[in-house]
């Protein structure tokens, strides 16, 4: 009898220590997972305009030209900006032969003044545009980062950007959002007369 109370003692405290083991165990795999909900929140932080443009085959032209200019770091940064992104159609409608040139070593300062003045410091949703260009009796000038000014306006509910040139072009998707800014895409490229 002796020998069963004490193989049942053992028993039991086999039975204990192995739930006691569980329970470390739960709680090891409970931490593990809040350590991998951490990570894949990290992973999932919004991109920035470069990011946005790498990752949409409209804007393959700009971003090669954004490289070759050298502004990808600068686009990158902190900002905000607001971009008013050629498309590669946009691109496209250029005379034939002037992205080429304008990728060459030499042209590198010409092809960083037209970049940069499709880029405004801050960031502006199109609602905000619109309301500025309402509010402006339907122009509502900007500055550039490159320095000299495009005027905004509103033809059939669209946004339109006409250059220091005369030439304009439209608003063809608003509101494409990143971490620094926001990219309004165009259907032409814009150029400063400097």
């Amino acid at each position: 009898m002796k020998l069963l109370k004490s193989f049942a003692a053992v028993a039991l405290f086999g039975i204990i220590a192995a739930s006691c083991g569980k329970k470390e165990s739960t709680e090891s795999t409970d931490t593990t997972t809040v350590d991998t909900t951490a990570t894949t929140e990290v992973a999932v932080m919004e991109p920035n305009i470069v990011e946005v443009a790498s990752g949409n085959e409209n804007f393959t032209t700009l971003v090669a030209a954004v490289t070759a200019a050298g502004l990808g770091e600068t686009l990158s940064g902190e900002g905000p900006f607001t971009v008013f992104a050629p498309t590669n159609d946009a691109f496209a409608k250029l005379p034939a032969g002037t992205v080429e040139t304008l990728l060459k070593p030499e042209n590198i300062e010409k092809l960083k003044s037209i970049l940069t003045y499709h880029v405004v410091s801050g960031k502006f949703d199109a609602a905000t545009v619109i309301d500025a260009i309402k509010s402006n009796n339907n122009k509502y000038t900007v500055t550039t980062v490159q320095g000299a000014k495009i005027d905004l306006s509103l033809k059939d509910d669209k946004v339109l950007l006409t250059d220091a040139t005369g030439a304009m072009s439209t608003v063809v998707m608003p509101d494409v959002q990143a971490s620094n800014g926001i990219i309004h895409a165009i259907d032409a490229v814009v150029m400063p007369t400097k």
